[in-house]
């Protein structure tokens, strides 16, 4: 059996406008740079080409001044996150929101609840709405223990009777959305950074933050399908970082690391129009097909879109597969 633990943080979901950010450069820097002025402990940031997203807690979110360039997502979110609690086996090599497909997103999807998911390089955070807990941990609770963080100490959840919130059929059919795909041909990258040597990287970050988005003069015309995506996270003492391999070359290679084989990564972008919070299953219908065919994915969900990003190596079978599942779709 596995271990779910829900986190110990309380989250905001906001949007800072491109346009908007120089009126929030110095919350950013405080909360990216300064961690000892701040008693933030979950911050994420990633910039998309439509906006800045930040996930936040609470001591982070009272940072943020109220502004036109700041849109809110109105609930609580709380993180859950699965720990494999030693005596698992499995049979697969997949890393990523693929092995928790099958055990948390697709049930989730079946009872209505929407997830917003936050890949990191150390980890797979799934978040739910606060008002939609109980729903989740009698969903999940057959299959894993489950664990609530108080104050640094794993305390046991008991189920209480909180079935009464499931919906009365758990198979009734959601009527999906297939969202439209886009694979832009940026090669990316996830890596970490110890924390110390934060300072060391201090200009090149916030360079490819704040002031990349001025046209280079000198682009070739390959790169006008590129797609601006950049993901800085500081959780819990933890850093990540997802960028693409023509960013990557900006910071010095010594301090980054990245997993041993050190692989490059495709991004598959969900959604045409904004997509929205309240929609279930849109992370299911990307990951379950990439669970069947046991592709490892990392998985960022933002104000408007969701992006998923697979091995460079798989990404003609990942198309191929996302056809299938579409045409599927479209016959039921």
């Amino acid at each position: 059996m596995m271990d779910l633990h829900i986190l110990d943080h309380r989250l905001r979901v906001t949007s800072i406008s491109k346009s908007g950010l120089e009126h929030f450069t110095h919350p950013l820097i405080k909360l990216i740079f300064l961690r000892n002025r701040t008693r933030c402990k979950f911050f994420s940031l990633t910039e998309t080409p439509e906006n800045f997203t930040l996930v936040l807690d609470e001591e982070g979110f009272k940072e943020l001044q109220p502004s036109e360039h700041l849109q809110v997502e109105s609930s609580t979110w709380l993180p859950l996150n699965v720990v494999s609690n030693g005596n698992v086996s499995s049979s697969s090599q997949a890393v990523g929101v693929t092995k928790i497909a099958k055990s948390v997103i697709a049930p989730l999807a079946q009872q209505h609840v929407s997830v917003f998911m936050l890949s990191t390089y150390q980890t797979d955070f799934i978040l739910v709405r606060e008002k939609d807990l109980s729903v989740v941990v009698s969903t999940l609770k057959e299959e894993f223990s489950i664990y609530q963080e108080v104050e640094g100490e794993s305390v046991p959840v008991r189920c209480q009777d909180v079935t009464h919130n499931l919906q009365k059929n758990g198979k009734e059919a959601i009527q999906l959305t297939v969202h439209p795909v886009l694979i832009p041909p940026n090669q990316f990258c996830v890596m970490s950074l110890d924390p110390d040597t934060l300072p060391s990287i201090a200009t090149t970050l916030i360079d490819v933050l704040f002031y990349s988005s001025s046209p280079k003069e000198d682009s070739p015309d390959q790169e006008l399908d590129c797609i601006k995506f950049f993901s800085f996270s500081l959780i819990d003492g933890y850093i990540s970082l997802v960028m693409d391999s023509e960013a990557q070359r900006q910071f010095p290679s010594d301090l980054l690391f990245t997993s041993s084989s050190g692989e490059l990564w495709r991004m598959v972008r969900i959604g045409g129009q904004p997509l929205g919070f309240d929609e279930c299953g849109i992370v299911a219908q990307i990951s379950q097909p990439l669970a069947d065919g046991d592709i490892s994915a990392y998985y960022i969900s933002t104000f408007s879109f969701d992006h998923a990003l697979v091995p460079e190596e798989d990404i003609v079978s990942v198309m191929g597969m996302l056809q299938h599942h579409r045409k599927e779709a479209a016959t039921c």
